[in-house]
């Protein structure tokens, strides 16, 4: 089961986040690199939305990525870089913290 304590529930529909987690929030930077590490494109996160099965869902959508790379890098706030294949990145992701 999921561990929510980092959580707080606005209502029904809108959360946030607390604790160690309160950088990923409405507006953290989405941060997308090729295989050498060079930024490429950014985006933000959405407002979270509070789902009881998974905690705090925040969408992000980063336009204007380039294409023609092997690798992607996707990284949210300061919580690291996670590498993708091209064929990855072309569908969504979904990427989990904590839990």
């Amino acid at each position: 089961m999921a561990d929510f304590s980092a959580v707080t529930t606005m209502d029904e529909v809108r959360c946030t986040t607390r604790g160690g987690y309160s950088d990923i929030q409405e507006g953290a930077q989405v941060v997308v690199t090729d295989a050498s590490g060079t930024t490429v494109a950014l985006g933000r996160l959405a407002y979270g939305s509070w789902n009881r099965h998974t905690g705090c869902v925040f969408l992000f959508n980063v336009e204007g990525v380039p294409g023609g790379h092997k690798f992607y890098g996707v990284e949210v706030s300061h919580r690291g870089r996670l590498q993708y294949t091209a064929e990855q990145v072309a569908q969504p992701l979904a990427l989990t913290i904590g839990g």
